[in-house]
Formats: structure tokens, C-alpha cells, sequence
């Protein structure tokens, strides 16, 4: 993980003046995500983040996020929206990237949570599905289920198998069974699709803050939920499943945004493509990114170990 795109404090300074936000005092890259750059900007007014956005983000779909974002705040979610220069401008160019000032959250992420951050977690995702019921905009998921055996082309029975023995084959038969019982009729709204721990904010046992919306998109929105679900209810490898994490998320996005009969029951499919989504894309990485690169592959088994372990207890979302 790194700052993909160096950015000097004239630079930024020069930048800052676009907009009513005081002068600069400090800036800072920050290490974590993946697909951009991002700075922590301190200015005589407060603190701002300054994201330069990189290959995986198309300036296209950035009016989309803007929108979702400015609509989300309106309703009283906590996210952080984009921050529009003296002209109205919220889509800036700086070092030949598009990039935004975006408003400051407090708040840090977690890598333990607790059952009060992850019932809090599922009652803000709730919340977010909630105030999403009348925002009209749509944006197609790059990384829907349409897409998996494409990726799982991609990276090649035989790059696979070489990350786990059987693992070509384990996909196949998954996908096969995907697609012959993947949802159609469920409803659909925009979703976040990534909301793994270290894009909440929290202090304490409260969210402070949803970040990081750039996987967001719209599609069948209790998969939001089971993206969530994998990313917070195992430990790191996958090997452990952690049920009263589990049992806390799931009740805390009831307390929100009631579960339908028709999405609780198929919670333990989506889960199940959602833990593909992600071992297929980490393997995708894992087989494409050079030695030395800049990024650090994450495994992708801890993904499989997940996978596995949502065919084999459906029943963990009867609650």
C-alpha cells in the first residue's frame, strides 16, 4: 500500500487556493487503500483529505460518487462528501490526475472489531439502505456476479491451482452453482460493495464515519450485507469465524432497515458469491502483480476459507 502519485506541499498549497478552506499548515500521505492516493491536509481551518484518483477509478463514474455521497449526508449518514471549490467545481486535475478535497472524518479503524462496533457497523450500513431508497442514479457493479467467470478466466486454471491445489476446480463448480441459483427478483439500490473494517471509522464503539465508496454501484442490496459479513466476521485468514460478531452485525442492520423474508433467506448464497467475488479478484492480483510492486497482495485464501465456510453452515444467518 502507498501513495501512488507524489504531490509537493506547493503543489498542494497552489491547490488549496481553489478553495475557501484556509491556508496550508501540514500535509501527509495516507498508506492506507489501495486504488488511489490519498493526503491529510491540515489548513489554518481544519482538516481535510486530498484524493488523487489512479487507474481503478474512472473520472467518469466520479459525478455518480459525488451524488451518492452529497445524498447520503443530506439524510444524516455519516460519510464524507466532496468539497466544491469557489466556482462550484467539486472535480478537480492536479498532477495530471482527477482529484477531490473531501471533508475530514474522525474516527480510526478497527482490525479486531468488538460485537458493539460490529452491531454499530450493521446498524450504519442500514441506516446508509435506508436513505438510499429514494436516490435515483444508477452505476453498473464492475465486479458483479455477470463478471466472476470472466475473472476466473483471466487468471487461468493453472495460475490458480498454484495458489491452492484444486482451486480451478473449486471455482468452476461454485460459479456453476452460482449461476444456476443466483437471486433475481430481489430488491436492488445503490450499495457501498466494500465495506470491509478499514473503510468504517469509529470511535469508541460509534461509527464516526463510512469512507471509501468507490467500489460503490448499484446492485441487489442484501449483498451489501454479505459483503460486510465476510469482511468482518473472520479473522484475517478466514479460518475462524467469529458468531457473536456475526449474530451483532446481522441484528444491528435489523434495528435499521428490516431484512425481508425473501433476503434473509438468501443471505447464505449471497455470502457465498461475495466470498468468490473477493477470493477471485485477490487471486487475480496475486497472479498479475509483479515482484517489487508497490501494492502488497493479500491472500487469497483467506477468501476460500470463508467460501467454504459459508457452504457448509448456511444456518449462521438464522438468528
Amino acid at each position: 500500500m502507498a501513495v501512488y502519485t507524489k504531490v509537493s506541499a506547493e503543489e498542494i498549497g497552489r491547490f488549496l487556493a481553489r478553495f475557501d478552506v484556509g491556508t496550508l499548515v501540514s500535509a501527509k500521505g495516507i498508506a492506507e487503500g489501495v486504488e488511489n492516493s490519498n493526503y491529510l491536509l491540515e489548513t489554518t481551518q481544519g482538516k481535510y483529505i486530498l484524493t488523487l484518483y489512479e487507474k481503478r477509478v474512472d473520472p467518469a463514474d466520479l459525478p455518480f460518487f459525488i451524488a451518492l455521497l452529497d445524498h447520503l449526508a443530506a439524510h444524516g449518514c455519516l460519510v464524507p462528501p466532496m468539497i466544491a471549490d469557489r466556482k462550484g467545481q467539486k472535480i478537480q486535475q492536479l498532477c495530471g490526475r482527477s482529484a477531490c478535497l473531501i471533508v475530514f472524518l474522525p474516527g480510526v479503524s478497527v482490525s479486531h472489531p468488538t460485537e458493539a462496533q460490529a452491531r454499530s457497523t450493521g446498524k450504519a450500513l442500514g441506516d446508509m439502505h435506508r436513505a438510499l431508497a429514494d436516490f435515483d442514479r444508477e452505476r453498473g457493479n464492475s465486479m458483479d456476479h455477470d463478471g466472476w467467470r470472466t475473472l476466473a478466466e483471466q487468471c487461468g486454471p493453472a495460475e490458480l491451482d498454484k495458489i491452492a491445489p484444486g482451486l480451478a476446480k473449486a471455482i468452476a463448480q461454485e460459479l456453476d452453482h452460482l449461476d444456476a441459483q443466483w437471486p433475481q427478483e430481489l430488491p436492488r439500490s445503490a450499495i457501498h460493495a466494500d465495506l470491509f473494517p478499514d473503510n468504517v471509522l469509529m470511535l469508541g464503539d460509534q461509527v464516526t464515519g463510512l469512507i471509501d465508496f468507490y467500489f460503490s454501484c448499484t446492485d441487489i442490496r442484501a449483498y451489501d450485507l454479505a459483503v460486510t459479513h465476510a469482511a468482518w466476521c473472520f479473522s484475517e485468514d478466514g479460518t475462524d469465524f467469529h458468531g457473536p460478531i456475526s449474530r451483532a452485525l446481522i441484528d444491528g442492520y435489523n434495528s435499521a432497515f428490516t431484512l425481508s423474508e425473501a433476503e434473509r433467506q438468501a443471505l447464505p448464497l449471497l455470502a457465498r458469491g461475495a466470498a468468490l467475488r473477493f477470493l477471485l479478484t485477490r487471486a487475480y492480483d496475486w497472479i498479475n502483480t509483479p515482484a517489487g510492486a508497490l501494492v502488497t497482495r493479500k491472500d487469497p485464501q483467506a477468501f476460500l476459507h470463508r467460501l467454504q465456510y459459508y457452504q457448509t453452515h448456511p444456518e449462521i444467518f438464522t438468528i
